[in-house]
């Protein structure tokens, strides 16, 4: 994988481009988009939640580990990505018998560079935050699958529909 792209910082980004690299603390130690690229038969799916422990979050997390057997068994590796610390994680992961890795962003950085922070609106506010979406990098490192603002519920079910796995 290359470590270029044509995406300014904090564009949104679009499927064919290579995809940013990113070192991440997670659950499991420190890991690199590369190498869960280089490991998966298929890809990696990178997804972006807001919270861990919210409801919208957690029904998103527990789809993803619920389908984690089939989405593993077409190829795909899973890693979520959050602004919450590592013992938030941690104990999110533990209390829902999360089956994937959790990355910890606290800084928004690589959150930045694949554009998911940024404005939000909720009940007639504008804030900063972070806008769910998910992404499916492909063995080449290039973006197969970018989705933004993507709804918690049901998202896996249309994510597998894309991916042709139903």
């Amino acid at each position: 994988m290359t470590e270029s792209t044509s995406a300014p910082r904090g564009a949104k980004l679009e499927v064919g481009q290579v995809a940013p690299l990113f070192t991440i603390a997670t659950t499991e130690g420190e890991v690199t988009l590369a190498k869960l690229v280089e490991d998966a038969a298929k890809g990696v799916i990178v997804y972006f939640y807001p919270k861990a422990g919210t409801p919208g979050c957690t029904k998103e997390a527990c789809d993803f580990r619920d389908n984690l057997n089939s989405l593993k068994g077409a190829g795909y590796t899973v890693i979520g990505i959050s602004a919450d610390k590592m013992a938030s994680l941690e104990k999110f992961q533990a209390k829902q018998q999360l089956n994937f890795l959790l990355g910890s962003d606290p800084d928004h950085a690589i959150m930045t560079e694949w554009g998911v922070w940024g404005t939000k609106k909720n009940y007639g506010k504008t804030f900063l935050g972070i806008i769910r979406s998910t992404f499916v990098v492909g063995k080449d490192g290039r973006l197969e699958v970018v989705q933004y603002n993507v709804k918690a519920t049901g998202h896996v079910a249309r994510l597998r529909k894309t991916l042709g796995l139903d």
